[in-house]
């Protein structure tokens, strides 16, 4: 069976920059359908909400949100509900390309391998070679072989270049939990937290000693966590590194988290099975 063309998102405030970029992918990859083009992240993030392409190219430096902070959301996107399913897979995020000016940022998102990038103007050998690496993630995905671009390495990656960006607004990383114990609220050290598990209104804080509730959602955790302490393994669930005992598979094939010192077992979602190669 043929697989479907490739999909894309093309975000970049410049109409030029748009137009060359589409007018460069159709000769390097000619089946690739330009689903969408936004001029600012906040399109961007719409678009590919509505659209769910395989890959997103944005501009690194946009109004409104820039191409870190839409990349920051897109990787929060909740999954499409699907006929017959509940929405629970969360496998289809979009490949991310930055589009920058600037050599800096490229060689990060490069060298970190959990982004690819073009830089201003698209030159069409470097093109080539990004779509050459793109098509190939995506034929990995299509065989399983690898998960979707998310996980701590692309979070870590968007922290550091959102940092670079807008130094005086660069997130705080949290050192306190301000939670809901019983009837009393209690500041938690970060420390000590084992997993976040979120549902629709409330996340859960556990620690090796006790449970508390706060309003904040995962998504805004994943933003002033430190991505090196804290892995996002599922949409709704975020646990520390030093926290992991092992994973395992159940009867289904999921990945399965043990956490040290609790008897709490954490599924891994599809998106980030990557996290642990191997099992």
């Amino acid at each position: 069976m043929n697989n479907p063309a490739p999909r894309a998102v093309i975000a970049d405030d410049e109409r030029l920059m748009r137009e060359q970029l589409r007018a460069r992918l159709a000769e390097a990859w000619p089946d690739l359908q330009i689903v969408a083009e936004a001029k600012n992240g906040l399109e961007a993030v719409e678009m590919v909400r509505e659209h769910r392409p395989d890959v997103v190219f944005l501009d690194i430096r946009m109004p409104g949100a820039t191409g870190v902070e839409a990349a920051r959301q897109i990787a929060q996107l909740p999954p499409p509900v699907t006929e017959g399913g509940d929405g629970d897979d969360d496998s289809l995020l979009p490949e991310i390309v930055f589009i920058t000016a600037y050599d800096q940022y490229a060689v990060e998102a490069f060298e970190q391998g959990v982004a690819d990038y073009v830089l201003k103007p698209a030159e069409r050998e470097r093109l080539t070679l990004t779509v050459q690496r793109i098509q190939q993630r995506l034929a990995a995905r299509r065989d399983d072989s690898i998960d979707a671009p998310a996980g701590p390495h692309l979070q870590a990656l968007l922290h550091q270049l959102s940092a670079r960006l807008n130094p005086s607004q660069a997130p705080q990383v949290l050192q306190w939990i301000q939670a809901t114990v019983g009837q009393s609220i209690q500041m938690i050290p970060v420390e000590e937290v084992l997993f976040f598990i979120s549902d629709e209104k409330y996340t859960r804080v556990q620690t090796a000693q006790i449970e508390a509730l706060i309003r904040k959602p995962i998504k805004e955790l994943v933003d002033e966590l430190d991505p090196r302490l804290f892995w996002q393994i599922h949409r709704s669930t975020l646990v520390a590194v030093k926290a992991i005992a092992g994973v395992t598979r159940d009867f289904r094939g999921r990945q399965i988290v043990s956490v040290k010192g609790h008897g709490q077992k954490l599924e891994v979602s599809r998106s980030y099975s990557g996290l642990f190669k191997g099992m």
